[in-house]
């Protein structure tokens, strides 16, 4: 198994983890996507500056090619933006349900009085 391959799949495995189980409101969370953000905006910047250190970096890992590598790299910072997404939507759609559950209630108006109740039936 080659290097970039055990690095790809730890980094899937713990992305994915941390992604379902940490809530992504926390500030932490918020920091370490910025940092993500940061070093992907570097790399990318690097890469284009210098195509050759792709090619170099590539061949430390073990691909064979520049090209795979930054392949792999948007591979990984695309599920990871899928995940993120997902988790997002799924927090709006909660926060939805509750305002619109909230806005039916606050609606209905009050309950009809029992008096007139009583006074129907008999």
């Amino acid at each position: 198994m080659l290097i970039i391959q055990v690095v790809l799949i730890i980094a899937m495995v713990a992305g994915g983890a941390y992604l379902l189980v940490v809530s992504p409101v926390n500030s932490r969370h918020l920091a370490l996507r910025r940092l993500g953000l940061l070093a992907f905006v570097v790399f990318g910047t690097a890469a284009i500056i210098a195509p050759g250190l792709t090619s170099e970096i590539a061949g430390w890992v073990g691909v064979g090619r520049g090209t795979d590598l930054l392949l792999y790299l948007l591979f990984v910072a695309f599920l990871a933006f899928v995940a993120t997404t997902g988790r997002r939507q799924r927090q709006l759609e909660r926060q939805l349900t509750v305002l619109t559950r909230r806005l039916a209630l606050d609606e209905a108006g009050p309950p009809p009085q029992r008096q007139a109740d009583d006074s129907v039936r008999r």
